[in-house]
């Protein structure tokens, strides 16, 4: 065990320095892009403070962003992904400094200088991260796991374990087991486990005993283990006491939280105001019909508001009177707005009921009665996403997929729910910058489904074949 121990401690070292070299490395290319693009502080003798200020404030953010995006998640994601998120992480620091420049300076500094430095940054980070990649899957060997579930359908929630074959080897799929004596036999000398819709009770003693024996363990998790995520520690009696209970935001929190929704909706209607001409024009010219969308969706408390988004399909699209989300190649889907939904454009209009106070920037997304319904039918627990004001981005949106399932998206709003701070706000408008590129956020549905509830999942074949083998 010590052995093991301290070959890990030796490959977080040698990961942690290469981590440090491409902050730095961004960072001095950075000061290079300083220098060149301001004259007046090329003498650094005479303008070191605000030199060695800019450099810090740089570097200082790049490690935010770093984080916000998860850029040195090496070997959790893929290069590309990768090479993505670090590339952006770079691109918005620079961004941010050549304002910061422009207001210290009283002029515009020299995009062309900014724009090789980014061109520097970005050939940099590609050679990063292969190197990165190619030393950490040296380090770090594939892990002998076993995946542990009770149904197909759980075990579809872990399908994407297939995607990480480099960092996890699956050596054995264990279903619905009934004790975890039998259980542990089976376990054996395994690297990793990962659980899925088994008892809590089962489950449980699973962690413990991979606590015990020092073997990481992936939890799927359940309503009831988010909420008392986000419960508070107490010491009323003798005992340990967590308290639960409705989300109760600081009201210094709120009020600045509104503040930044007055402010940025503004801004943000100003900025994407030629966009949303463009749009408004596009639709109009196509067939002739209203330009925005409204519809009733729910917000804070289950209160029902007017949601203002740009038309992206037909204007008799549920003609049927049925509710319904959009599927994959949705022949709703005007062609002059394809783009613009895949981009999120549409969500412009959205603007308008976060000045107006109907929804906030940083919240879970606003649901349609009709949706919200059909899923509390068999989800009950869907309401509890109300217990804060419906936003235009969030956890669930960020890190889920339009069609990922409710209890899923439910799950993720509760998260936040739970970590609901400026902070966490701040990050994730940041991180939502990220997804405006990726295309499968905005998957739809597939063909015949209503709502993003999926029925009768079964495992796929080539994972219930090795299961069945075990």
């Amino acid at each position: 065990m010590g052995r093991k121990m301290d070959k890990h401690m030796k490959n977080e070292i040698i990961m942690r320095l290469l981590k440090a070299v491409s902050v730095i490395g961004n960072t001095a290319l950075f000061m290079l892009y300083f220098y060149f693009s301001s004259p007046t502080l090329r003498q650094i003798d005479k303008h070191l403070i605000p030199y060695i200020l800019f450099t810090l404030i740089f570097f200082v953010i790049l490690i935010w962003l770093v984080r916000v995006y998860n850029s040195f998640e090496i070997g959790g994601r893929k290069i590309y992904e990768l090479i993505y998120s670090l590339t952006l992480s770079s691109a918005i620091a620079s961004g941010i400094m050549y304002v910061v420049q422009a207001a210290f300076l009283h002029k515009i500094p020299n995009l062309l200088i900014l724009l090789g430095a980014f061109a520097a940054e970005f050939i940099c980070n590609i050679i990063w991260v292969l190197l990165a990649h190619k030393i950490y899957f040296k380090l770090y060997k594939a892990k002998k796991t076993v995946v542990i579930y009770r149904s197909g359908a759980d075990l579809q929630k872990l399908s994407e374990i297939g995607s990480l074959s480099n960092k996890f080897e699956v050596v054995k799929y264990i279903e619905n087991p009934e004790e975890i004596h039998s259980l542990i036999e089976e376990i054996g000398e395994c690297e990793a486990v990962f659980i899925a819709g088994v008892s809590a009770t089962l489950r449980n003693g699973i962690i413990k005993y991979c606590v015990e024996k020092n073997i990481p363990a992936y939890i799927e998790p359940k309503i009831g283990d988010i909420l008392m995520s986000g419960a508070k520690h107490m010491q009323m009696f003798s005992v340990p006491i967590l308290r639960v209970r409705h989300s109760v935001p600081d009201p210094f929190y709120l009020f600045v939280k509104r503040a930044l929704d007055i402010i940025f909706s503004l801004i943000g209607i100003i900025v994407t105001s030629p966009v949303m001409l463009v749009m408004a024009v596009a639709i109009k010219a196509y067939d002739g019909g209203p330009v925005f969308y409204r519809q009733t969706r729910l917000t804070k408390d289950g209160k029902e508001f007017q949601l203002i988004k740009f038309r992206t399909m037909r204007v008799d699209a549920e003609k049927d009177g049925i509710a319904r989300l959009a599927s994959e190649n949705d022949d709703r889907i005007l062609p002059v707005m394809r783009a613009a939904r895949k981009l999120r454009f549409d969500e412009f209009g959205n603007f308008f009921c976060i000045l107006s106070g109907a929804m906030t920037i940083v919240g879970p997304r606003p649901e349609r009665p009709e949706i919200a319904k059909q899923y509390g039918e068999t989800l009950p627990a869907f309401a509890l996403r109300l217990q804060v004001k419906a936003g235009l981005t969030g956890y669930a949106q960020i890190y889920g997929k339009y069609n990922t399932e409710p209890y899923d998206k439910l799950q993720m709003d509760l998260m936040y729910i739970n970590d609901m701070s400026l902070s966490c706000d701040i990050g994730l408008m940041f991180a939502t910058v990220k997804i405006l590129f990726m295309p499968e956020s905005t998957e739809g549905i597939k063909e015949g489904q209503i709502t993003a509830k999926k029925e009768n999942i079964e495992a796929p074949k080539e994972l219930a074949a090795v299961s069945e083998e075990k």
